[in-house]
């Protein structure tokens, strides 16, 4: 099975699993370049993840403009590297909530690197190719937006990150999506004040 890892570490011959914002460590795998590729440019420092991206009914992923001129603000001026490596379905466990998605538990050796010096117009290039849908915001429109922030909102609550109000994750909604994170505190104060 080839695989796909996206990464800003260059000159690995092999993948090692990494602690993110699981509970062990995984090798994040696709059998798609261009998912794998939106790894290179997270808006979020680690162990958090920020990719807004779901499928086309053709199967194309969609990069989702969740506030203007969201991707060239993630990608503009970033580099990384596209692994590829050949492994087993044995060697892997499925994330089930991603499609496409492999979760590797050991070390995989990477037969394939491919350099991207510039991953905005890398991506520019996949959508002229049309391998990569990219919605620009100012197609959504306002009710269309609110599966996308529901959608934060419950990360934001599984986390925890009224408690951690200063991670790179709550940060970044707080300055990109702030009237998410006002909902939140907002649902915050409404629990508390119910469990008094």
């Amino acid at each position: 099975m080839r695989l796909y890892h996206g990464s800003t570490t260059g000159g690995l011959n092999a993948l090692e699993p990494r602690l993110a914002d699981h509970d062990q460590p995984y090798i994040y795998l696709s059998t798609s370049d261009v998912v794998a590729s939106f790894y290179i440019v997270n808006a979020v420092e680690r162990p958090y993840y920020w990719f807004p991206y779901g499928f086309s009914r053709e199967r194309i992923p969609v990069y989702h403009e969740l506030y203007p001129d969201a991707m060239r603000e993630v990608s503009e001026g970033k580099q990384g590297f596209l692994y590829e490596v050949e492994t087993e379905e044995s060697q892997l466990k499925p994330f089930l909530k991603i499609p496409g998605a492999w979760l590797g538990t050991t070390p995989l050796q990477v037969v394939h690197c491919i350099e991207i010096p510039e991953a905005y117009e890398w991506f520019l290039r996949l959508e002229v190719e049309k391998r990569l849908i990219i919605w620009r915001f100012e197609k959504w429109q306002p009710d269309q937006l609110e599966w996308w922030y529901n959608a934060t909102l419950e990360y934001l609550r599984e986390k925890e990150m009224i408690q951690n109000p200063e991670c790179s994750y709550a940060l970044f909604v707080q300055q990109k999506l702030p009237r998410v994170w006002e909902k939140y505190v907002l649902s915050c104060r409404d629990n508390s004040e119910l469990n008094d």
